[in-house]
């Protein structure tokens, strides 16, 4: 059955008769899908016998730490991606340039100001801890994080299960051209130390697209385009979704029980990623993932994990054309990159992190 809620949220759900509750088994608002269990219950049924999940509705962007914006930012370029000047964070000692994808971006991030960053990283709970040190180590993907459309009510939910998790916080930057754009932000204590924190966007992503040059022109739907879904401005590669992040750990069981209790869901069995050569658990958020993984073999997260140790390390995006995206690269003098099969069957190409500031950046699609 399909039923939308008050706040314009469409669902799809069905009864399941042996465990007694409503599944809901998506959710959509604008270009936003979201997986989860709902609390509601069969009519004269006990809701209790219904577990609930919280609704983090995907990836909502990679923080990229880079010792300097413009050279990242004319990396990125040569990789394909439509990159553009973000804005200052005020109090924090940094500053971004962002690329839009469909629902989600890429954020380069570099330190503006040593001494603001340096204060701002002493603060308690501050996502600034670490970054020089970071940045001086390489670079790469410093954070992931999740959309929430109601974070304090996840933040709530999280507390509930133990998590150390701060409120949440107001936070904003403006934009090259003027344009305020806000949100709040929730992070995890050190108890926690996924490299995850937390999004809800008040400025809406209409209002969020204005701040990339000719935003809305040269517009072509996406492959896996819904009738609930907007059209994308494509990067010259193709990309228009992140598909799914990746931190590597030591022991991937452990890794994903972390994980799956900080986000309130079941723990995925592990399943073997044959690009990355790892063992991997995986968490899926709306249309997005975030996987758990444990090196099997020689191979990118091994790579990752004995230069940095645990952490995030790669994105995956999807494009509509891998050939395009290899084409453009070629064009603008980067190397073929490294190829391989998922195990889903489909071909991926891969940066390394020589090739794109500190990060592995995936790319997988059609030819």
């Amino acid at each position: 059955m399909i039923s939308r809620g008050k706040t314009g949220y469409l669902a799809l759900y069905r009864y399941d008769e042996a465990r007694d509750c409503i599944l809901v088994l998506a959710t959509a608002t604008s270009a936003k899908l979201a997986l989860s269990e709902s609390r509601l219950s069969a009519p004269g049924s006990n809701p209790t016998h219904c577990r609930s999940y919280p609704v983090f509705t995907r990836i909502d962007h990679v923080v990229i730490a880079v010792p300097d914006l413009p050279p990242a930012m004319a990396q990125y370029r040569k990789l394909g991606f439509n990159v553009y000047p973000g804005g200052a964070h005020p109090g924090m000692g940094t500053h971004n340039a962002v690329a839009l994808n469909q629902d989600d971006y890429i954020e380069l991030m570099a330190i503006r100001d040593p001494a603001e960053q340096k204060a701002a990283a002493a603060r308690p709970r501050s996502w600034g801890a670490g970054l020089a040190d970071f940045i001086a180590a390489g670079g790469g993907i410093r954070y992931i994080v999740l959309q929430s459309d109601d974070l304090p009510s996840d933040v709530a939910a999280m507390r509930s299960r133990g998590i150390d998790v701060s409120d949440a916080m107001d936070g904003a930057r403006r934009t090259p051209a003027g344009l305020e754009l806000r949100w709040k932000l929730a992070v995890l204590g050190a108890d926690n130390p996924l490299p995850i924190f937390f999004i809800q966007h008040l400025t809406p992503i209409e209002e969020r697209r204005k701040q990339v040059p000719g935003a809305g022109d040269q517009t072509t739907p996406s492959p896996s385009a819904s009738p609930l879904m907007k059209e994308v401005r494509l990067h010259p590669n193709g990309v228009f979704t992140i598909e799914r992040a990746y931190i590597v750990t030591p022991d991937a069981e452990a890794g994903a029980a972390t994980c799956a209790k900080v986000l309130g869901m079941p723990q995925p069995p592990l399943q073997q990623g044959t690009v990355i050569m790892s063992n991997m658990a995986v968490f899926q958020l709306g249309p997005t993932s975030l996987g758990i993984v444990q090196p099997y073999a020689p191979g990118p997260a091994a790579d990752a994990l004995e230069r940095r140790g645990a952490g995030p390390f790669q994105a995956l995006y999807r494009t509509t054309s891998m050939g395009a995206a290899a084409r453009w690269m070629q064009e603008h003098g980067m190397p073929p990159l490294a190829r391989g099969v998922r195990n889903t069957g489909e071909h991926a190409m891969l940066a390394t992190p020589a090739e794109a500031c500190g990060a592995y950046i995936g790319f997988v699609g059609p030819e």
